[in-house]
């Protein structure tokens, strides 16, 4: 028996959406016709529904259900599509094949919700509702961040993460590679990196989340597992956006390479602690010549035009000591150690411009990154419009609506997580990415919005799921709707819950 959900219970929800009486049914004599161009969309299809349904779907020169791209259809950008469903025919259009893969989600999400199972379903009608949808986004960038260098993740969890970002149309899956107590992403030329600094002597948190010392905790990706995320991601239109952290949240790096700080010969410790370490990059030639090497080997792994480099939380105690430090200030004609970590910025900055991409960074303020960077502001929503009149691109992940590490609820039976109050699904449905008041010309700067999720305390794919679903619902609603008003977004939040329950998804009640 079908279980088919309201016709409005889409996540996100389309710009445009006409329902009609009837609906088309997909059996086994149901065939693909496939524009040039269209093949990635319609594997997809096959990829996603064949599991449950059975479905072969192949391909005929007078099939029911037609993938089309059209060039003409300008008006539908990058990532909109137009799919109208009779009760004879399906057609999805779209100007880009990233377009298709977007209205391949949506119509996932319009079977009935036996289709996201990932075992053979019997018994289930195969329906579309009849409908006239257009829909496009509202903002080009809808980010998930997962932090794996506190707690790594395996391949293949991070496989199902990318399944479910594409589900809700996030495109842009952000991978904090390495931090103070891990470098998880293998650098030919630095073999130390993950043989030494992927691995931790003790492990802060359990999977319960009670805290417990004497715990070994590693991991590192091969460069061949990256590369097949990668090509997953991308044939669900995600891209996946690699963070190396610098100057600051480094302490994996130089337990490796020690030479590489300010203090050469003193030995260091993977860190087994949690907040912001001391120690950070020295500014000598020789450190250069590591980041851009490290760089060169994540831009050949990684194809995205965006490349992270963290750049937040820097102590300067280390630079204003270092005598090496003050002779780079003198001679680079700087003022201070904060002007100093500008330049540094800088420098590996233009080196990701010189190869065709943009360096992103975390804004501590909005106004101290280097002019080419595109900010990630975190602290303040004022420092979004900051960062925007100054000429920045943006994306606001204000912490207080898209910090997922935070608890969800004041329930006593929460959890334990990042210290703080509460990040309510509220709070992030409620999130604009927009500042209040801001020009339409720094608006047109602010590309969107991002959720992280830091996983000092967390340390399993459950616990992930648990805290990211489903508030990343309510991101992406909102990055992909606009602003929607709350007991609409609530009410078709309700009926999508059943979509989560299908795939399996630990989610918050």
């Amino acid at each position: 028996m079908s279980t088919t959900l309201p016709r409005t219970s889409l996540v996100p929800r389309p710009s445009h959406a006409r329902f009609t009486h009837g609906q088309f049914t997909f059996d086994a004599d149901t065939r693909l016709r496939v524009s040039t161009g269209a093949e990635p969309a319609a594997d997809l299809l096959r990829t996603l529904l064949s599991p449950a349904t059975g479905l072969t779907l192949a391909p005929a020169a007078d099939a029911s259900v037609v993938l089309h791209l059209d060039s003409a259809l300008t008006g539908l950008g990058v990532e909109g599509y137009g799919l109208t469903i009779g009760p004879n025919s399906v057609l999805l259009r779209a100007r880009e094949v990233t377009g298709l893969l977007r209205g391949v989600q949506t119509v996932r999400q319009l079977l009935p919700v036996e289709a996201l199972r990932t075992t053979p379903q019997g018994g289930v009608t195969w329906t579309l509702p009849c409908a006239e949808i257009t829909d496009l986004p509202s903002r080009p960038w809808r980010g998930a961040m997962l932090d794996v260098a506190r707690h790594f993740q395996p391949l293949s969890y991070l496989l199902r993460y990318v399944d479910l970002l594409a589900l809700h149309k996030i495109n842009v899956f952000h991978l904090h590679l390495t931090d103070d107590q891990g470098w998880r992403m293998p650098v030919a030329a630095y073999p130390k990196l993950t043989e030494i600094g992927g691995h931790r002597v003790q492990s802060m948190i359990g999977p319960s989340g009670d805290r417990y010392d004497g715990i070994a905790h590693g991991g590192a990706y091969t460069r061949a597992e990256l590369a097949r995320l990668v090509d997953h991601a991308a044939a669900r239109g995600v891209t996946v956006m690699p963070e190396i952290e610098m100057p600051g949240h480094v302490r994996a790096a130089l337990a490796a390479y020690p030479h590489l700080g300010n203090n050469p010969d003193r030995a260091l410790d993977v860190w087994t602690r949690w907040g912001v370490c001391d120690t950070v990059l020295g500014v000598h030639d020789e450190v250069l010549g590591f980041c851009r090497t490290v760089l060169e080997e994540v831009m050949d792994v990684f194809p995205s035009p965006y490349i992270h480099l963290g750049g937040e939380e820097c102590p300067l105690t280390e630079w204003e000591l270092s005598p090496a430090a003050r002779t780079r200030m003198r001679t680079a004609g700087l003022d201070d150690a904060a002007a100093l970590h500008g330049w540094f910025l800088g420098q590996v900055g233009a080196f990701v411009g010189d190869n065709g991409r943009r360096a992103v960074g975390w804004s501590e303020t909005g106004t101290r990154l280097p002019r080419d960077f595109t900010a990630m502001v975190w602290r303040d929503p004022a420092h979004a419009a900051s960062a925007a009149a100054r000429g920045h691109d943006v994306i606001n992940a204000h912490h207080r609506a898209t910090y997922l590490d935070y608890p969800q609820s004041g329930a006593a039976g929460e959890p334990a997580g990042q210290p703080g109050s509460v990040v309510s699904l509220r709070d992030v449905h409620g999130h604009d990415p927009v500042p209040d008041g801001l020009p339409a010309e720094a608006a047109a700067h602010v590309l969107g919005s991002q959720a992280q999720l830091w996983t000092e305390y967390v340390a399993t794919p459950d616990r992930i799921e648990y805290l990211t679903y489903p508030r990343l619902c309510a991101l992406a609603d909102n990055g992909w709707s606009g602003p929607t008003p709350w007991p609409d977004f609530a009410a078709r939040l309700r009926e999508h819950t059943a979509r989560l329950d299908a795939l399996q998804v630990t989610r918050h009640p």
